[in-house]
């Protein structure tokens, strides 16, 4: 379903109207967000929105959308609105499931050592924490292999530690 935009730029005559339908379908043009927001502020359907921008340009296109929006406009109802319906589509995107990759083993490891070490070393990891310059939290993470973190950091943990030889892979 293709709609006529003409519906929504009522002030344009025809050559316009036809060179706001290739903005709109262009969302690298340098008119395209200045364009957008006018047709968001006069279309209260997404349905018809992604008749003529798709979602997933939608989605990519937004940011800059709204950041133009934001200039002229401290507050909007139909941009709040907008961006609701975004982050409605970022959440079914975000959907998506993988797999967990090989690293989140390795991080699982690394962790595992670390606390293996700090234990022989009797500290706890508020001590670590001072010593390597973090927090307590972020060292228990690191030890549970919830934290991608670092050469550097890891570097500093394993000076801390006194660990000369560690496994990075299986």
């Amino acid at each position: 379903m293709k709609i006529k935009i003409s519906k929504y730029f009522w002030d344009l005559n025809k050559r316009a109207l036809e060179e706001t339908a290739s903005i709109l379908n262009d969302p690298g043009h340098s008119r395209f967000p200045a364009r957008m927001v006018t047709f968001l502020s006069r279309c209260d359907k997404p349905a018809e929105v992604f008749s003529v921008l798709n979602k997933p340009k939608f989605i990519e296109s937004w940011p800059k959308v709204k950041q133009y929006w934001n200039k002229f406009e401290k507050q909007s109802d139909f941009r709040d609105w907008w961006q609701t319906i975004y982050e409605g589509l970022v959440g079914d995107s975000k959907k998506i499931t993988y797999s967990k990759d090989s690293y989140s083993e390795s991080f699982k490891k690394i962790g595992d050592e670390i606390r293996g070490n700090r234990i022989a070393k009797q500290m706890s990891q508020s001590e670590l924490a001072l010593k390597v310059g973090m927090k307590q939290p972020n060292i228990s993470k690191i030890e549970e292999g919830k934290m991608n973190i670092t050469l550097s950091t890891l570097m500093r943990i394993c000076k801390a530690l006194e660990i000369s030889n560690l496994a990075l892979l299986k």
